[in-house]
């Protein structure tokens, strides 16, 4: 069940709680006429998330009624849709040409109610009839036709004796109706077109508000759920199925605030003009705010359900900030991807002192990521670094390789610049530099202070790849078409390298390149003699600089955010740089963390002066202010926040301890937000402990791997990246109770056994 209760589930309940409905059954119903966009997974996200709450079912159906659009590749399109976001439609596919036969014998039974007519006017016409919303509107003169010859008319229609256009159906409602939407709509249209399913069999194809409801009927639907813009049709919804006096129970429409998303268009009729304008590389072009887009661009399923969860269920439409989707890709990648060196503007380091060629051990995770796994980095007398990681004539702030401060290459060792190498035109073609013999990571006495470390990567092993990167297609917040386009939305890197484990050991397919942030092995394009990668998202939010107008409003935090310096986040006052240190050096934080920490006044305020004195482990306490807590003091001050900084610690301190696992931990930080109970109560209330016992984890792995023996069998062939699988099912059997690290374990060990 969501912890969040929204309206619709409220409605849900009550309905389930009165008997009116014994099952729940919704109905996700697109039309197959373009790829589905992040609105539709909002959409999905609802309709499939309400019936699984609920233990009801959803139906799939393709609301295919307008053959001139269509396609086959478009309902494919919605079926991978749904099932990657990871809901199950109820038995097959649905069509509302399924039911062509049945919604014309409703047409039939209204005329024969005279409730419907074929009307004759012209379109200009049919128009001017209709009125304002001043002014009601004037029936047309075809309307008193006999039912005789309305059945007559309609019957020729349908044989497709008649152009588009010549005639239609309509309604018979009221044409001063206040609702213009109810001034006799129409109910059937003439196109002599074939359609992708029924061929020629038909020439008239029914509108929206008259198959849409019949539809519903027909399955079985409680609850029609549908966005805002269909408010107004509800009651030719109502109307439809009243006029027809069907047999209970029948469905009933609610709606819901539309997505909306700055800096995106999600327009069908837009994003079409984009593909077949060529203005992108086709529907699953990873700047398209589809879902095929978003999944080639390494967007996860649980990312994007995680946003929709976030945005909540609302009654009235807003604009959502595109900075939430990308908090939420980043959120869910930080504790799943490693880390791995990739230098996308190389310049050569020679360094003249060091001789031979050495392996550095070095973690595919931070310390605060509870997953292992490590590679060798080959080191030698020439590596590659950031071009914009020497600084002849740095400015202020700059704590990168200069010619008279030194920098740590990460992993390895402390180096210092002795020559700047340039070609005729004055460019930078090589450094040369010297290295401190005794101040390897781990192992340095060197007692050199350096204040930041740079990734590298060695020339003579490191890997040529391609690397996309990818920003958001539109420049405007609010675009209106092509002529917002932002020409540098994709910036391509032929000569990037990266270190060779991620090549030739393939860890993973998402990685997060050190300092430059989170990619995915292009799924298309990629090979082994041309790897490419395409960027997911930064590390931080870096979008250009914004317009003083555009600022005017925003607080002096959230600014000292964005300030940029050609791309990079502006460097750190001399107060922040001695915030970092400490909490990278002292308390042993992650490197983004700290930075934002550091950067933060209200979010270092609360950490460092609230909550740390509660509990001595800084980790998870960190975690939770930099993720959590931050969404909070976006738009509240700390005096305003329902939870206080002691029960961050103790939250924090019940993940130190195993009692909790992270992944709960961010469920009790959502009760905290709302009613400001302690996270024990919390817990015990909702019997939320950590299963951290081997002997209750090891039956549920041992059925586990029983039920999957083919994925068993590849695992042991040699496919280890299974273990995720494995790991993943235990955990969602335990509700995600279970101590991932304990499981991880015993998946491992009961795998290996055979």
């Amino acid at each position: 069940m969501s912890k969040k209760k929204d309206f619709l589930r409220t409605i849900v309940e009550n309905d389930l709680k009165s008997g009116k409905y014994k099952e729940i059954v919704a109905r996700f119903p697109p039309e197959p006429n373009g790829f589905p966009h992040i609105g539709h997974a909002k959409s999905i996200s609802i309709n499939f998330g309400i019936a699984r709450d609920y233990n009801g079912r959803c139906n799939l159906r393709m609301d295919d009624t307008n053959p001139t659009k269509e396609d086959t590749k478009y309902v494919e399109a919605l079926e991978d849709a749904v099932r990657w976001l990871g809901f199950t439609w109820d038995g097959n596919v649905r069509y509302t040409s399924d039911y062509f036969s049945q919604l014309y014998a409703y047409a039939i039974e209204l005329i024969k109610k005279g409730k419907a007519y074929v009307d004759s006017v012209s379109e200009d016409e049919m128009r001017q009839l209709r009125g304002t919303v001043t002014e009601a509107g004037k029936r047309s003169k075809y309307a008193n036709r006999s039912v005789e010859e309305n059945l007559e008319l309609f019957e020729r229609m349908k044989k497709g004796e008649f152009q588009d256009g010549e005639h239609v159906l309509r309604a018979k409602i009221d044409m001063a109706a206040a609702n213009m939407k109810m001034r006799d709509p129409l109910l059937y249209r003439i196109r002599n077109v074939a359609h992708f399913r029924a061929g020629d069999a038909w020439a008239i194809y029914p509108m929206y508000d008259f198959a849409h409801c019949l539809s519903d009927y027909i399955e079985g639907i409680t609850h029609s759920l549908c966005t805002l813009e269909f408010e107004n049709n509800r009651e030719i919804y109502d109307w439809v199925l009243d006029t027809l006096e069907l047999k209970p129970p029948r469905p009933y429409q609610y709606e819901f605030a539309r997505l909306n998303i700055n800096y995106t268009v999600m327009s069908k009729r837009k994003l079409l003009e984009l593909v077949e304008g060529g203005y992108v590389n086709g529907w699953d072009d990873p700047r398209l705010p589809t879902i095929a887009g978003y999944r080639r661009r390494g967007y996860t399923p649980e990312s994007i359900l995680t946003f929709c969860d976030q945005i909540g269920i609302a009654k009235a439409n807003s604009v959502v900030d595109v900075v939430q989707l990308e908090f939420c890709i980043r959120d869910d990648l930080n504790t799943k991807v490693p880390r791995v060196m990739c230098v996308l503007d190389p310049v050569k380091v020679t360094i003249e002192n060091y001789e031979g060629k050495e392996e550095i051990d070095a973690s595919y995770y931070p310390a605060d990521i509870a997953k292992e796994g490590s590679r060798k980095m080959p080191f030698s007398k020439e590596i590659y670094i950031e071009r914009d990681d020497f600084s002849e004539n740095p400015p202020k702030g700059y704590f990168r390789l200069t010619p008279e401060q030194p920098v740590r290459l990460k992993y390895a060792y402390i180096i210092k610049c002795k020559e700047v190498v340039k070609d005729d035109s004055g460019n930078i073609v090589e450094i040369k530099a010297e290295y401190y013999p005794d101040s390897k990571s781990g192992e340095d006495r060197s007692g050199i202070k350096v204040k930041s470390a740079i990734h590298w990567v060695s020339v003579a092993d490191a890997k040529q790849v391609e690397v996309r990167l990818y920003d958001r297609l539109f420049k405007s917040e609010a675009p209106e078409g092509i002529e917002d386009l932002n020409p540098d939305s994709l910036k391509i890197i032929k000569n990037a390298f990266i270190e060779p484990a991620v090549i030739t050991e393939r860890p993973d397919e998402r990685f997060q390149f050190e300092r430059q942030g989170y990619f995915y092995a292009e799924p298309q394009d990629y090979s082994d003699e041309k790897p490419i990668f395409n960027k997911i998202v930064g590390l931080k939010d870096s979008w250009g600089k914004k317009t003083t107008k555009e600022r005017r409003g925003r607080s002096k935090t959230t600014e000292a955010k964005k300030v940029q310096i050609d791309g990079e986040v502006a460097p750190m006052n001399e107060a922040q740089q001695a915030l970092f240190d400490r909490y990278t050096q002292e308390l042993k934080l992650n490197s983004e963390v700290a930075n934002t920490l550091a950067r933060d006044e209200k979010l270092s305020s609360f950490f460092e002066e609230e909550a740390l004195k509660e509990h001595s482990t800084p980790v998870n306490i960190a975690n939770i202010v930099t993720n959590e807590v931050a969404r909070e003091l976006k738009q509240k001050e700390i005096a305003e926040l329902k939870f206080q900084p002691k029960q961050i610690a103790q939250l924090a301190a019940m993940i130190d301890d195993a009692t909790i696992s992270t992944k709960i931990a961010k469920e009790v930080f959502e009760t905290m937000n709302e009613s400001g109970e302690d996270p024990k109560e919390i817990i015990e209330s909702r019997g939320l402990v950590q299963i951290s016992d081997p002997a209750v984890i090891a039956p549920i792995v041992a059925d586990i791997i029983e039920k999957n023996p083919d994925n068993v069998e590849k695992f042991r062939a040699g496919n280890k990246k299974l273990l995720g699988f494995f790991v993943g099912q235990v955990l969602k059997a335990t509700q995600g109770k279970a101590n991932p690290q304990v499981v991880n374990k015993i998946v491992v060990e009961k795998l290996n056994e055979g």
